[in-house]
This record gives C-alpha cells, structure tokens and sequence, in this order.
C-alpha cells in the first residue's frame, strides 16, 4: 500500500540488546496500513564485527542519542517516534531538541527525567567500571519472548548481542517529553520491566495504553501493536486512557 503522506514518519527505535531487525513485522503491518516507518540501529549494542568503536572510548547513552538525532535529520516532515524498552533512554534525549518531532511513544520504556539513568531508575548498584559490555539475559527466552511464537523466539534470541553498560548508567541530560507530546504503551505481561513500574513510568505521559503482551509485542503482536501505533500517531482520532 502506498504510504499516506499526510501522516507523519514513524521512527522505530529498539531497545538494549536488539537491532532495528526487531521492527520487521511492524514495518510490514504498519506498511499495508499506510504509514511510512523508519528504523535506527543503535551503536550502543555490539556490532558481529569487530572495530566499529573505538575500544578506548566505550559507547553509551548519548551516542545513541546522537544516532536518533541523525536518523531523524534524514527524514523529511513530521516525526512520531516509538521507543521500545532502554531505546526510551536516548529517545528522551534526543527528542528534547528536534525540531521536527510531533510525537513520542514509549512501548515498556524507559521514559525517564534529567538526571535520571536506568540504573538509577531501577536501583542498580553503578559499577566502579563503567566499560565493557553486558550479555543479554541467560533466560532471554522466557523474559523477552514469552509469548512469541517458538520459531521467531528463537531466531530473535539467536541475534541478541552484548550492550554497552555505559548505556545503562549514563544520565538523562534533557527529558524530551516535557516539551513533545507523548504516549506511554504498558505491557501487562512483561517479565523484564514489571507492569507496575512502566504504570509509574507512564504517569508522565499524556496518555496511556495498554497491549495484553509480554515484553516484545513488536514480535508477538506485531499487527495489534501497529494499528495501536497508527491510532496513537494519527492526531485526528481520539487517545484513549
């Protein structure tokens, strides 16, 4: 289906351990449902290949933020952005200065304030060293994809890689969403960010949704998921709390 270009672009932004390969099946729905869609790989998750980074320098937070930035210097127009997990971290960031965002939504995200990190938020202890890299989760199976189908579970699990643990401690220096409009998706099944902590998470945005999904609706849910997202980012239709 030809994209409507009276609607914004959707730019799809994962989270720690992922890849834009994530959003396939809702670029697809979102695709047949008219809207155009965008993704953005951040640097902050280890690359397959070796020496995209300076090893000296660990990569963190602020540099994806300045790769969000980048992807939506690219894209002409209006901009809704739809934030998954820690990829709400940099989204707020990098959203606090783009002119061309009209929209921000936070799938199970982290939508924090300035001065606030995911460490912070969670009540991590922050490591002594903040390089280095952090595996994904030993049950990734069952705490990311509980109820996707056993197949895209596994090839999903099977392209996780290492993230930055700089990304995890590094400080919100603008919160984005005190200035853009934004939404906040609650997960009620999710096992790695707890329903009650994105309900605490969500009381910053000016609405609230819910998807009866685990952690990954973009995987498990993937056409539900889009048309949420398309009634959300379409600003003539009515959000609903």
């Amino acid at each position: 289906m030809n994209a409507d270009t009276d609607r914004p672009t959707l730019l799809l932004v994962h989270g720690a351990w992922h890849g834009a390969w994530c959003w396939e099946p809702v670029s697809t729905e979102l695709d047949a449902n008219g809207w155009r869609s965008h993704v953005v790989d951040l640097p902050s998750v280890a690359h397959p290949l070796a020496g995209r980074h300076d090893p000296a320098r660990p990569v963190g937070m602020l540099d994806d933020a300045d790769a969000i930035r980048d992807s939506l210097r690219r894209i002409d127009g209006p901009v809704v952005v739809i934030a998954h997990s820690y990829g709400g971290v940099p989204t707020t960031e990098a959203i606090a200065d783009a002119a061309s965002v009209v929209g921000a939504v936070y799938l199970a995200a982290f939508q924090l304030d300035a001065g606030e990190s995911m460490f912070t938020f969670l009540g991590a202890p922050v490591p002594d060293d903040g390089t280095g890299h952090a595996p994904p989760y030993e049950d990734a199976r069952r705490v990311l994809f509980d109820d996707v189908p056993d197949a895209d579970a596994d090839r999903a699990v099977a392209r996780l890689r290492p993230q930055s643990v700089r990304s995890f401690t590094e400080r919100v220096t603008t919160a984005g969403w005190r200035t853009v409009p934004s939404s906040y998706i609650v997960c009620d099944r999710d096992q790695a960010l707890e329903p009650s902590r994105q309900r605490e998470l969500a009381t910053r945005a000016g609405s609230v949704h819910r998807l009866p999904s685990s952690h990954s609706p973009f995987l498990s849910m993937p056409r539900q998921l889009a048309t949420l997202l398309g009634r959300i980012a379409t600003p003539t239709l009515p959000t609903q709390r």
